[in-house]
């Protein structure tokens, strides 16, 4: 049961190319955001369309894929776990961040046909 605890999943496009960082003992790291959208009707029936971001990381091996096959616009199915943190910016006001950890990425993106 424990595998079901903290467990995201989401469908959505990149809005930026992924940003990769490569740390001095050959560890690397990706980050980049997700586009999640919805849309239902309100009471009156009109259509309403919401777009969600979601911060996105992942480490290892997965980030240098994530780094290399990914572009801004890519369709992409990424699970993972919910991460909280928080820092101080410049100015010293605490600031709090939600990101998803990706465990796991499909890439729904269609091939490219070849000519």
């Amino acid at each position: 049961m424990n595998a079901l605890r903290n467990k995201v999943q989401l469908i959505g496009r990149l809005g930026q190319d992924p940003k990769i960082i490569t740390f001095d003992e050959g560890k690397s790291k990706v980050n980049f955001s997700v586009a999640t959208n919805e849309s239902y009707r309100d009471n009156e029936g009109d259509k309403i369309e919401r777009t969600q971001w979601h911060e996105i990381v992942a480490w290892g091996p997965l980030s240098e894929i994530m780094g290399q096959y990914l572009k801004k616009g890519s369709e992409v199915a990424i699970e993972g776990r919910l991460h909280y943190r928080t820092y101080d910016d410049k100015e010293g006001n605490t600031r709090y961040v939600t990101e998803i950890v990706a465990k796991d990425l499909l890439m729904l993106d269609k091939k490219p046909a070849e000519v």
